[in-house]
């Protein structure tokens, strides 16, 4: 019996064995994905920002500018753009809109980000767009993959609409998570005006008035390494107007402010990811490393039963006087 049982522990030890890299390198990777039909909200404020007012085309202290990025799964176009390019794929449609003290529309900018489910590349199908204008983006936008590597990653910038590096720069503790910090400047570039602007003016208004659109920021992400989630971002963000033709001439400023996630979307934010991140860990780690213990556990009790069982063994002829153990016509049948 002793012999069986050390059999079966030892074939249950190989089975955990076997199965734990299984989970980590074949399971994982098919399993976690981003589910297609998220739908997020996120505000971010500035405070003691400066706009400009169009209608005299001077800038304004406002106390307080209001950026409502807003995230919506396109389930219906995903299937779509699945079924054309055979990728689990996710379509992500966003509206960044910012907004000023009064609540009245300062831009509006919308997105059609299309990216892989599992590792979060973009895949260049179904529409992918900034403000109406086609992209094709290289390297990733909002989210991180999957257990994020401490190295520089490709962001998309939707001001440019190019991609330029974000750069990792340590590990740090937020609101109790162990993160990555990541930073990207991006320098003075001539950018397109968004499609809406305030009092109903149309960029080509703008440009009868000879000004041209320029854009800098310093944008900072606090990542979650192992959903690639962000748990915070911050950009310090500045625009100007300046003449076209005439380098010389003072710009006006258009937007400068340093722009961060309000406290309640934070808190919120943290705590949806710190219950996500359980579900990866599970598949990565607790499960992995939990089965390969138990297979080394189940060998040591196999080894232990059969080394038990030789014992025995070697006691009972040492008892016979060495003689051979007699063997029935029963037990032979």
């Amino acid at each position: 019996m002793r012999r069986r049982a050390s059999l079966v522990l030892l074939a249950f030890a190989v089975f955990c064995a076997a199965l734990s890299p299984l989970l980590r390198w074949y399971a994982f990777p098919r399993l976690a994905k981003v589910p297609a039909g998220q739908y997020r909200t996120v505000v971010m404020e500035a405070e003691n920002a400066t706009l400009i007012d169009y209608g005299t085309l001077k800038p304004r202290t406002v106390p307080r500018l209001t950026v409502v990025q807003t995230l919506k799964g396109n389930v219906e176009k995903a299937r779509e753009v699945g079924a054309e390019t055979g990728r689990d794929v996710v379509v992500w449609d966003t509206l960044s809109y910012a907004a000023g003290p009064d609540g009245a529309m300062v831009s509006m900018i919308p997105e059609r980000y299309v990216f892989d489910a599992h590792s979060q590349e973009p895949v260049h199908a179904g529409g992918e767009h900034v403000d109406g204008t086609p992209v094709r983006r290289d390297g990733i936008e909002f989210k991180w993959p999957f257990l994020v590597e401490k190295r520089d990653y490709r962001y998309f910038d939707l001001m440019t609409r190019t991609s330029a590096p974000i750069h990792y720069k340590g590990t740090r503790t937020f609101h109790g998570l162990d993160v990555y910090y990541f930073e990207q400047t991006i320098p003075w570039t001539k950018v397109a005006l968004p499609r809406k602007l305030p009092l109903g003016i149309s960029p080509d208004t703008v440009r009868q008035l000879g000004l041209e659109r320029w854009y800098t920021t310093r944008r900072m992400f606090w990542i979650d390494p192992v959903t690639g989630a962000p748990v915070n971002g911050e950009e310090i963000h500045r625009e100007e107007m300046r003449w076209t033709g005439a380098p010389g001439k003072e710009p006006i400023p258009a937007f400068s402010g340093h722009v961060k996630m309000r406290p309640d979307h934070v808190d919120s934010t943290v705590a949806l990811v710190a219950s996500q991140r359980q579900l990866v860990l599970l598949l990565t780690s607790y499960l992995p490393w939990g089965l390969l213990g138990l297979g080394g556990v189940l060998l040591a009790l196999s080894l232990a039963l059969e080394a038990r069982d030789r014992r025995a063994v070697a006691a009972d002829r040492a008892h016979d006087g060495g003689k051979p153990e007699r063997v029935t016509p029963k037990e032979v049948a």
